[in-house]
């Protein structure tokens, strides 16, 4: 179903959010009479990073402008008039704001598009089996909407307040510039002769002690409308730093959290908008209240009346200016951050963002940020670090500046840096057995700028999550470890950047499993069986049962500092293995189910003597690393009668480049079922690779098999063959396929 027609459906407060996407940028009349066209336009293929991608986007504009116009044309009968010069004021209007900047109405749409879709899942998932998890969002969602209802009544009360605060203090003004005038009058009666003093003196008297009665009381009553008012701003700051904690120190953490799990393959952390508007509203609201307390203020200074009201007004306006700095400096967030695995004299790319920006106006003049790597050291200082200056001896980073720039069809600052590369680094001296790869950097972002002319300024910096800076390639599977660990392990309010040195395994595990779905971009994740093979790998252990390791702890060392018994390389580094084969080479079959993997050579024996000749399975290597080999059960040549299981001596990515797993099974004949009992064909042949075409021009392509030898001379005790001395001769053949054909026939004539 088309996306429009959904979100035509939507209610509540999806509603009201799907409503606020248009404005005067894009009309949502404009949405309504092209859906159908606006979600047929490949969008999401236009770097919008790219300025080359313009003339892409200016294409896209003029379409859009003449599906409006051939819409417009259309139109007929009374009503249709009226539609048919609104299309048309439309399509001036969207020309005459994008022509110059296409590239930002694709921006809009994409924003558009990806907020409508959202809504409309997040409105069909509450009916899903995660229906109460989405109810408890919308319910927490419908209570932060509920308090800025509140919030909002309360500022627009005390608007009313100070509007009549305002209005009797000018008529007090009034009233005792006429005692003045009472009073010049009594004093100039002194010239006048005694009986025009007499006859004049007792009404000007009545007058004045009337006035001054009245001054009395309304001083009295003035005061008590500043001491009201203010009480209701202290209801309402209250309120407002309620409101800001649970947006601040929850959503937004929550939403950081996320972020920080995403790094380890988790499900994305989510946009930003609905935080942005609640940061907006919080925003709005404080301003609001703040300018409030300074015309109170202000109104006070013009008629001071003793009273605690002074000491009472210093208070809000430090409480509401601690309010506001709090939310200014907490909502200038890294949106994407940089890489965790950062190499040397390579380009990357970060994003950040001031989500109260566009509201505070702080665009009106740009800011500009710096980014700046420092060593975990200095992040621990982070809060007291006053100049970044000072740290430019840890690294240098090349293109390490940028304007922040407003986008006004989402309503987001932001400073896009794309091509920024950290040109050296200083490593500090490491403790212990600590690698280089263990050790830890952060990329400070910091900015400086002013709102309310001038009025306020502020100083905002954010640390990245951490990064491991290597030098080259064969370096990124440690570094890869240290910042899984970081990731998953990291508590909220940490010291930078402080892990627990040991984790339960069933935590470790989490881990692993969301690393491993999300490197082998696969919905099949690892089966209790699976981390019960880890959990014997990591463990040394024989138990097959899953309880017997819930309790227990893995530590770092044991992770990937420390070797497996009897192995030159850890536990992550077996893991890594697997997943990086898998990813290149076997994603597919992984995903077919048809490879088990974690079975060890034990297992895998057990498992397929019960099995008839030629049933095979697929298991990663214990041995070594990035490894999988092919196990499967014949007969035994050496002893007529009996069987055994025989074992292909593992494959690896190197052999895979020459030919594919489905290939090589093809070619062996001897594997008939693959466990318990499925025909190989039936698992693999749609990966085989098609037959070789005829010959051309006389000459026939040569063909790659690999071939198991039918003899016992390649096979060692256990039933293990070494297929290195056939695969030297595929190779060969590989090398010569590559050499130019000259070179083969003048080596052949010579």
């Amino acid at each position: 179903m088309a996306v429009w027609i959904q979100a035509q459906q939507l209610q509540g407060d999806a509603l009201h959010q799907m409503q606020s996407l248009y404005g005067q940028h894009f009309p949502i009349e404009v949405r309504h009479y092209l859906s159908q066209w606006l979600e047929s336009q490949l969008w999401d293929v236009i770097d919008l990073e790219n300025p080359q991608e313009e003339f892409k986007a200016k294409r896209l504009l003029d379409s859009l402008i003449q599906e409006l116009q051939n819409k417009a044309e259309h139109q007929v009968g009374e009503d249709g008039f009226l539609l048919k010069i609104k299309l048309g004021h439309y399509a001036s209007q969207l020309k005459s704001t994008y022509d110059r900047c296409p590239l930002e109405l694709v921006r809009c749409i994409k924003h558009i598009l990806y907020t409508e879709q959202r809504l409309v899942r997040e409105a069909s998932n509450s009916s899903s089996p995660v229906g109460g998890m989405m109810d408890s969002m919308s319910q927490k969602y419908q209570q932060i909407n509920q308090v800025f209802e509140e919030l909002r009544l309360l500022t627009q009360d005390t608007e009313n307040d100070l509007r009549k605060l305002q209005h009797n203090q000018e008529y007090f003004i009034i009233q005792y510039q006429e005692s003045l005038r009472i009073q010049a009058q009594l004093t100039s009666l002194a010239t006048l002769p005694p009986a025009d003093r007499q006859l004049r003196e007792p009404t000007l008297l009545s007058k004045r002690a009337t006035v001054e009665a009245w001054l009395t009381r309304e001083a009295n009553t003035l005061q008590k409308y500043r001491l009201d008012l203010a009480e209701k701003h202290q209801k309402s700051l209250q309120l407002l730093r309620k409101q800001q904690t649970i947006i601040l120190d929850d959503e937004l953490i929550h939403w950081k959290r996320r972020q920080q799990l995403a790094g380890n393959g988790g499900p994305p952390e989510g946009g930003l908008d609905i935080l942005q508007s609640w940061c907006e509203k919080l925003a709005e609201t404080i301003w609001q209240n703040r300018q409030q307390i300074r015309r109170a203020e202000h109104l006070r200074q013009q008629l001071p009346i003793p009273g605690p009201i002074e000491e009472l007004l210093n208070d809000l306006n430090s409480t509401i200016t601690d309010i506001i700095s709090a939310l200014v400096t907490s909502t200038f967030i890294i949106e994407k951050q940089p890489p965790q695995v950062l190499k040397t004299q390579t380009k990357f790319v970060a994003t950040v963002r001031l989500l109260v920006g566009g509201k505070l106006n702080v665009h009106m003049n740009p800011p500009q940020v710096k980014a700046t790597i420092i060593s975990e050291q200095q992040a621990k200082a982070f809060p007291l670090i006053t100049d970044i200056y000072c740290l430019s001896g840890i690294g240098e980073i090349l293109n390490n500046n940028c304007v922040m720039e407003y986008h006004q069809a989402t309503g987001t600052l932001s400073a896009n840096f794309r091509n920024m590369s950290l040109k050296r680094i200083k490593r500090s001296d490491r403790r212990g057995a600590e690698s280089v790869t263990e050790e830890k950097f952060t990329i400070l972002f910091e900015s400086q700028f002013s709102v309310g002319g001038n009025e306020l300024v502020f100083q905002v910096k954010t640390l990245s999550l951490p990064v491991v800076v290597i030098v080259h390639g064969s370096q990124d599977n440690n570094a890869t470890a240290t910042v899984l660990w970081d990731n998953a392990f990291a508590e909220p309010g940490r010291v930078p950047f402080i892990v627990p040195d040991k984790v339960l395994w069933p935590q470790l595990c989490e881990a692993l499993n969301m690393k491993y779905k999300a490197e082998v971009q696969s919905n099949r994740g690892l089966s209790e069986e699976n981390l019960v093979f880890l959990a014997q790998k990591a463990f040394s252990s024989s138990s097959i049962n899953p309880d017997d390791y819930r309790g227990m702890t893995m530590t770092w060392s044991q992770f990937n500092r420390e070797s497996l018994p009897g192995r030159n390389f850890t536990f992550w580094q077996w893991f890594d293995g697997v997943m990086e084969l898998t990813k290149k080479h076997l994603k597919p079959h992984w995903n077919d189910g048809a490879i088990l993997g974690f079975v060890n050579k034990q297992q895998a024996q057990d498992m397929l003597m019960s099995k008839p000749n030629g049933t095979f399975l697929l298991r990663f290597s214990d041995s070594e690393i990035g490894g999988i080999t092919i196990a499967w059960v014949a007969e035994n040549p050496n002893k007529p009668g009996e069987r055994m299981v025989w074992n292909l001596m593992p494959y690896t990515a190197k052999d895979f480049s020459i030919r594919s797993l489905a290939d090589r099974i093809s070619d062996l004949n001897h594997l008939l079922f693959l466990y318990p009992d499925r025909p190989k064909d039936e698992v693999f042949s749609k990966y085989y690779t098609p037959p070789l075409s005829k010959a051309v021009d006389g000459y026939v392509k040569p063909q790659i098999k690999q071939v198991v030898p039918e003899s016992d001379s390649m096979l060692d005790a256990d039933g293990d063959f070494d297929l290195d001395d056939t695969m030297d001769v595929a190779r060969h053949v590989e090398e010569l396929l590559r050499r130019p054909m000259e070179s083969q026939w003048s080596g052949q004539q010579s």
